[in-house]
């Protein structure tokens, strides 16, 4: 189907690093690191520079934690959507957002892509995609509302439950307006699923793939890969990397990450191993 994202056109072989950039005093990860206006700024423009081709901003913490209102979350991540498009223009800006109300601001200040993961909570949402000409991702959060924790899922096959979700979503897009080439897909590992869930997704993810819809995946130190290797929060990175390697021989071709320039390096391999691009260096034994 082809995948235009702002200024860029996306080529079938192309793997692209998703930056992520949470400016929230609560993430999982990074506790709070780049709350702080220039600590967010400082790190979106050093992902750049490491080699993310897009930079994912969010506002609100994914799981359960303080309120925070539309205003509060368009105050967070708008100045940093715009601190970035002026320092690196033809970026790929995408927010972190369920909001169709933030949606509309921040892609009037210079955002690209829309990155809903809670599967259309906001039944809005896409038609305010589909005014401006943006990009968007269409997810499959379990059925949850914003912010809340699996409690027990079941699925009588989660892959088929994540591609009926995905595709459903995807075509609701199209109908409203939104660019065919302008969708993705994202099963959204951890959101409304067990461990073994993600897992099954992880191994079936060509399925997806097949969809035409191209893929995204959020694999960056999530539970699932903890609790895979019984290791602790910190201790994820080479568990994300094998994940990593794992999507993209399965077709995956967006990868959203805390550490960008391991990402970088493993999906470059990838493409080189492929065939898709040369080595960068090759001087052994010519």
């Amino acid at each position: 189907m082809g995948l235009r994202l702002g200024a860029r056109t996306v080529a079938d072989t192309d793997l692209l690093v998703m930056a992520i950039v949470n400016r929230t005093p609560d993430s999982f990860y990074d506790g709070g690191e780049t709350f702080g206006l220039q600590a967010a700024i400082d790190k979106a423009t050093r992902a750049v520079d490491e080699g993310a081709d897009i930079v994912d901003i969010g506002g609100v913490k994914a799981g359960p934690g303080e309120e925070v209102t539309v205003q509060m979350e368009i105050d967070r991540v708008g100045p940093v959507v715009v601190a970035l498009r002026e320092r690196h223009p033809a970026i790929v800006i995408s927010v972190d957002t369920y909001r169709a109300d933030v949606a509309r601001e921040v892609i009037a200040l210079g955002c690209d892509l829309v990155n809903e993961a809670w599967g259309g909570a906001d039944p809005q949402i896409a038609s305010v995609v589909a005014e401006t000409g943006a990009a968007l991702v269409c997810s499959h959060a379990g059925g949850l509302p914003p912010r809340t924790d699996p409690d027990r899922p079941q699925y009588d096959d989660v892959v088929a439950d994540v591609i009926n979700t995905c595709t459903s979503l995807a075509d609701k897009a199209v109908a409203a307006g939104v660019r065919r080439d302008g969708i993705l897909i994202d099963p959204c590992h951890d959101f409304g699923k067990n461990t073994f869930h993600s897992l099954e997704i992880t191994r079936r993810l060509d399925e997806l793939v097949a969809t035409g819809w191209p893929v995204l995946v959020a694999l960056s130190n999530k539970d699932f890969v903890g609790e895979s290797l019984d290791v602790g929060l910190y201790d994820r990175l080479p568990g994300t990397l094998a994940a990593t390697v794992y999507s993209a021989m399965k077709g995956a071709q967006v990868f959203r990450a805390h550490n960008v320039v391991e990402t970088r390096q493993a999906l470059d391999m990838v493409s080189v191993i492929r065939g898709d691009r040369p080595p960068k260096n090759a001087r052994r034994a010519l």
